[in-house]
């Protein structure tokens, strides 16, 4: 693929990402728009909208004024814009919520909507809790149903057979209250890596299922379609289920459903049940919402923040995304209907992380908190006051008597709300900035370009800062290679302290850090917050319960966790260091024996766990004695020696599944090709995750360029490419 030729201050990364995604190509995939081009098609576009309220408007001026905006890295608007503004297609909304009633019929008419908005490059929400739950009553058919989680799979097979207009892959958010009968079946559903792969969950937890668990009652499950209590269970139990799930696979997240609707600014409307795909948009059904980012990095001069700079581009961002709604062709006519009704914009921003770094501050500070409480409020403040102004111009939404606008003292609200804290997976890429309010995932990094060579990548302001502390070039070529084999900064000893201090990773920084950030934000963003609380591989379930419990206290609107390690697909594949020493075997530890049926007769597995995870796997045969006793019990020796050194579960179930004895079996259908085989399916069981025989499990790269993944709001994104699985 021919990169395309530009004036523009784009990295290498930005235009491999345009040129995939976001230029409009010839036939055989080669771009035949630049990046000026792309820019100038979508701010002649969205200009237009002008005209529908002034006939006279300078429409010219208003282009230049946006076309300056993006072409400057000051303002991003969402993928669908950059991608469709001006083209035939022209849907240009990220996010939409989709309605699901209690009916087939509803199902799959919901369904048949969803399949149009992937393929016009949108992400889709639902909310499943409507749906009776499975085993229940189907009076018209004198059957029962299948529940909402089976509903869920039809709707993911559906997303993985549309490639959304060849740039953006389907994504879907699937939400379930608490309180419904399946929820236990929902929490689990994603243990097995084979189920909802285009899909994020999230529980929809409410203040009423937290005061159980602080009390320590039952909490009862209800069926929603006559509201009848079908049974109780423990909610600690039920929070131990959800803790534990997040734990191990980073799924599901958690929405605050009742904080949600605290904040609803049309509650006339309805209640909102669900959010897009990487929860920052709450939206009622059938609403869609446009976004755009500001790109902080850009705003710091003489180490402070340009106050009235960030202002002007708040004022000409909002104008920017009011038209859009304007322009803009929605793909159903109930869509077009409910967004124009509430108008909804959501700014947020992005390179956070980058503004800090230019200030001199730590993201790991109280300093940074405060930094993200003054600014989010100074920008939704501002954001307010230009919806306001286009108000007295355009007129206020539609839907604005019996809003919670209709209260304030000024009679004037162009939109609904104002800002959103988005992930900017992509668009950062284009920007060349770090990623919405996320901390640096890396200092170093090595990244793949288009020849298929290696470059050992390091972030321009660490390297900008160890030239100025003196180092020269081999010495910061030595310190990016210690930082790739560590992941962090922190242990490399030539590092200063003050910089290692400064250049703070997602894993250096405590759970608790990350939550007060996202709650700073939170404060003052009318929508949600999009932000990955990270851990490190040795963190506990308890560290997990208390992010969750800690973000309903401050008042957050939803939290997702992600633990190094939890996903077969590694985020960032950090090196480990030589001799590793495996942590002692516990006294006590818990886990299950199976049965499994080999060439050689009856193996039995037992596979026990502690709190870090699994930690040994130990078996048997039926018949005793014999050479491969040994060899299993060696087998099970190194297994187990593995798994307390820190190798990841399915790292050992790749080397051991697939190898051939000259005897193989079957077992429950599936081949069971020699006992080492058979443990790894024990494995894999284990951790709830399917061995597929054509799909050993990956590890690692990016499936389109082999770069690095990283995790953000529950998305793979990769920087190389802009590959990523809901964006």
């Amino acid at each position: 693929m021919k990169l395309p030729e530009t004036r523009l201050p784009l990295t290498e990364n930005a235009l491999v990402v345009l040129a995939r995604r976001y230029l409009i190509r010839d036939e055989e995939g080669n771009p035949v728009e630049s990046p000026e081009d792309m820019f100038r098609r979508v701010a002649r576009t969205i200009a237009a909208a002008d005209l529908l309220y002034d006939p006279k408007a300078d429409v010219v001026e208003i282009e230049e004024r946006f076309y300056s905006l993006m072409t400057g890295l000051d303002f991003l608007p969402n993928s669908p814009t950059l991608m469709n503004a001006g083209r035939e297609l022209g849907q240009l909304s990220a996010c939409f919520v989709l309605p699901i009633e209690d009916s087939l019929e509803s199902i799959f008419e919901t369904l048949k909507y969803a399949a149009l908005i992937h393929k016009s490059g949108g992400g889709t929400g639902f909310s499943f809790s409507r749906l009776r739950p499975k085993g229940d009553i189907v009076r018209s058919t004198h059957g029962v149903s299948s529940g909402p989680v089976s509903f869920m799979q039809v709707y993911d097979a559906a997303t993985e057979a549309i490639k959304q207009g060849g740039t953006r892959r389907g994504a879907n958010m699937g939400i379930l209250r608490i309180d419904h009968p399946d929820i236990e079946e929902f929490i689990t559903i994603k243990r097995d890596l084979a189920k909802l792969n285009n899909f994020n969950i999230s529980v929809a937890v409410t203040d009423e299922f937290i005061k159980a668990y602080q009390e320590g009652r039952h909490f009862p499950l209800i069926n929603p379609r006559n509201g009848e209590i079908v049974r109780e269970v423990p909610a600690r139990r039920l929070f131990d289920l959800l803790v534990e799930n997040a734990w191990l696979r980073g799924d599901p997240g958690v929405i605050f459903i009742d904080h949600i609707n605290a904040h609803n600014p049309t509650p006339h409307l309805g209640e909102i049940e669900a959010t897009n795909p990487c929860g920052e948009q709450p939206l009622l059904p059938f609403e869609s919402c446009n976004l755009g980012s500001i790109n902080l990095s850009r705003f710091v001069k003489q180490g402070a923040i340009d106050w009235p700079r960030l202002k002007e581009v708040v004022h000409l961002a909002v104008h920017f995304l009011d038209n859009v709604i304007d322009v803009n062709k929605f793909p159903l006519p109930q869509i077009e209907e409910r967004t124009k009704k509430t108008r909804k914009i959501g700014l947020g921003v992005m390179g956070f992380a980058d503004m800090l770094l230019k200030l001199g501050i730590s993201y790991n500070t109280e300093r940074a908190v405060e930094i993200a409480d003054e600014l989010m409020g100074f920008i939704t403040e501002e954001a307010v006051k230009a919806s306001r102004e286009l108000a007295k111009k355009r007129g206020n939404f539609p839907a604005y008597p019996g809003s919670i606008w209709d209260k304030a003292e000024t009679p004037w609200m162009r939109n609904a709300t104002t800002t959103t804290i988005a992930p900017t997976g992509s668009i950062s890429i284009i920007a060349g900035c770090s990623s919405g309010i996320e901390p640096l995932f890396a200092v170093a990094y090595v990244r793949r370009v288009l020849d298929g060579t290696e470059l050992r990548e390091i972030h321009p302001l660490f390297r900008k800062a160890l030239e100025e502390k003196g180092f020269s070039e081999e010495e910061i070529q030595k310190i990016i290679a210690r930082a790739l084999e560590e992941g962090s900064i922190q242990n490399v000893p030539q590092v200063p302290e003050d910089l290692k201090k400064l250049f703070v990773t997602a894993f250096d920084i405590p759970p608790e850090q990350h939550l007060r950030i996202q709650a700073a934000f939170q404060r003052h963003v009318h929508n949600a917050v999009s932000k990955t609380i990270n851990f490190p591989e040795s963190a506990t379930r308890e560290d997990v319960r208390k992010v969750y419990l800690l973000a309903h206290e401050l008042g957050l609107k939803g939290v997702t966790v992600y633990r190094y390690g939890s996903r077969p697909r590694q985020v960032l594949v950090l090196k480990r260091s030589e001799g590793v020493t495996p942590r002692p075997r516990p006294r006590i530890t818990r886990g299950f024996t199976r049965k499994i049926r080999t060439g050689c007769g009856n193996l039995y597995v037992t596979v026990n766990w502690d709190e870090k995870g699994l930690c040994e796997v130990f078996a048997t045969m039926g018949k005793a004695g014999g050479c491969a006793s040994c060899q299993i019990e060696a087998t099970s020796r190194l297994i187990s020696l593995a798994l307390r050194s820190g190798v990841a579960p399915e790292a050992i179930i790749k080397q051991l599944s697939g190898i051939r004895c000259p005897a193989p079996t079957w077992e429950e259908g599936k081949p069971v090709l020699s006992c080492p085989d058979a443990i790894a399916r024990v494995l894999a069981e284990a951790i709830n995750i399917e061995i597929k025989p054509e799909e050993k499990l990956s590890l690692g790269p990016c499936p389109d360029c082999g770069g690095p993944l990283e995790v953000e709001a529950g998305c793979l994104l990769c920087r190389s490419c802009g590959y990523s699985k809901c964006d």
